[in-house]
């Protein structure tokens, strides 16, 4: 069932995360991704604080860590560099199990030079599929991999994952701001995506292409909610904002609301 939810990285740099937990739930929010920011937010203890504070009203449906800390030397040839960021992993893996989460929302490696690169997609394939197995492999896991499109890394085109799939059955989570940001058409992200869409991230935009809460853009988002009920999707649509794009919690809440009124007029019809 399609739902309208929010990430704790909305409220990053404005509340701690543990806190953020509780802002989603007082505002009705229903689903959430927990977006761990540090490697403190990584531990055990960590988590251990933070369940408390999850009510039976709130389904954690992923986590995403604060990534380029470890997530670029999880792919390094290396093999002493590559275990050094499987700790931290491991680490959050084994968050995700805890919170019972479904999803990894995954970033990877970060395009850092302007030069062309020559990305070795059976590499990946090879290291996306041992990083699933390290979370399949803990007791009561359901949680799998979703490789999320970001304009900087090498998921910036719709093209890398025409390519990826030839060799992998990863999982993916769309970003419609990431996608304006990387100006290939959110179409040909959703052409190429959507027969392994897991997780939706929502942000609007003005015409100049700055950020905005969902309702104080030009995104349409009744028409883009129509589009993956036509594809068949049914996971959950993540309002994921930076603490810029808004003044107050009030606007996060009236956004939040906005969305649901548009997803209740996609599923009319």
């Amino acid at each position: 069932m399609i739902k309208i939810g929010m990430s704790t990285a909305t409220f990053f740099s404005k509340s701690q995360t543990e806190d953020a937990v509780g802002l989603i739930q007082s505002m009705g929010v229903e689903v959430c991704e927990i977006f761990l920011t540090t490697f403190s937010e990584y531990r055990r203890e960590f988590i251990d604080l933070l369940l408390p504070r999850i009510g039976p009203g709130l389904e954690v449906h992923s986590i995403h860590t604060l990534n380029q800390q470890f997530e670029p030397e999880l792919f390094n040839k290396v093999r002493r560099t590559r275990e050094d960021a499987e700790v931290f992993f491991r680490e959050c893996a084994e968050a995700a199990v805890r919170l019972n989460a479904r999803s990894y929302t995954f970033h990877g490696q970060p395009r850092l030079k302007r030069l062309p690169y020559n990305i070795d997609y059976k590499w990946l394939a090879k290291r996306l599929k041992e990083l699933d197995g390290i979370l399949a492999g803990y007791e009561g896991s359901r949680c799998k991999i979703a490789y999320e499109n970001v304009h900087w890394t090498f998921f910036n085109s719709p093209d890398f994952f025409r390519e990826l799939k030839e060799y992998s059955d990863v999982e993916v989570c769309l970003d419609i701001k990431q996608a304006m940001q990387s100006k290939y058409p959110l179409d040909d992200y959703l052409e190429v995506m959507a027969d392994r869409l897991v997780t939706v991230h929502l942000c609007d935009y003005r015409e100049d292409g700055k950020l905005a809460v969902p309702g104080k853009g030009i995104f349409d988002f009744t028409g883009f909610f129509r589009k993956l009920i036509e594809l068949g999707y049914d996971g959950p649509l993540l309002m994921e904002l930076y603490a810029g794009n808004y003044e107050s919690f009030d606007e996060v809440k009236a956004s939040y609301e906005y969305l649901k009124k548009c997803l209740t007029v996609a599923e009319r019809g």
